[in-house]
C-alpha cells in the first residue's frame, strides 16, 4: 500500500516513503532523518534535500510536541467540505521535528491555547484511510 490511502484525499499512489503509511497502521506515526546532517522530514523524503545523502533513517515520534499555531478552518478545498469546521496546526515535537496537522475535534476550541501539549495518534478515516492528528497529552 502506498500514499493513496493517507489522508481524506489522496494525490499519489506510491512512493519511496511508503513505510509511512505501513507505521501508521501499526500505531506510529513517523518521519524521516537524514544520518548524515541530522535533517528531519516531514512528510517523509529518502533523500536529504540539505545535504543530499540517501542515508536516511526513520524515527518515530514518540514523544511530546508544542502547539506553535493553529487556525480554525470555516471554508475548505474540495474533499473536505464535509469536515467543516476543523483546526489545522503546527506543533513541534521533543525529537526535533515540526509537523503540520488536524487538531483532534474532541480538543475543545476554548481549550487551544499556543504551547499547549499535544501527542500524535494515528487516526482511520471512511473508506479505509488512514492519517494522523493531534490529541492532547
Amino acid at each position: 500500500m502506498g500514499f493513496e490511502k493517507f489522508g481524506k484525499v489522496g494525490f499519489v499512489s506510491e512512493t519511496e516513503a511508503s513505510d509511512f503509511i505501513t507505521n501508521l497502521k501499526a500505531g506510529k506515526v513517523t518521519v524521516t532523518r537524514c544520518k548524515s546532517c541530522g535533517t528531519i522530514f516531514s512528510p517523509p523524503q529518502v533523500k536529504c534535500s540539505n545535504c543530499q545523502s540517501n542515508d536516511i533513517e526513520w524515527l518515530e515520534l514518540k514523544g511530546k510536541g508544542r502547539l506553535i499555531t493553529y487556525s480554525t478552518l470555516y471554508f475548505a478545498p474540495t474533499g473536505f467540505e464535509d469536515d467543516l469546521p476543523y483546526t489545522v496546526a503546527l506543533a513541534e515535537f521533543e525529537e526535533g521535528a515540526k509537523i503540520f496537522g488536524r487538531l483532534s475535534k474532541e480538543i475543545p476550541q476554548d481549550e487551544i491555547k499556543i504551547g499547549m501539549e499535544l501527542k500524535l495518534a494515528p487516526v482511520m478515516l471512511p473508506d479505509d484511510r488512514i492519517s494522523y492528528q493531534f490529541e492532547k497529552a
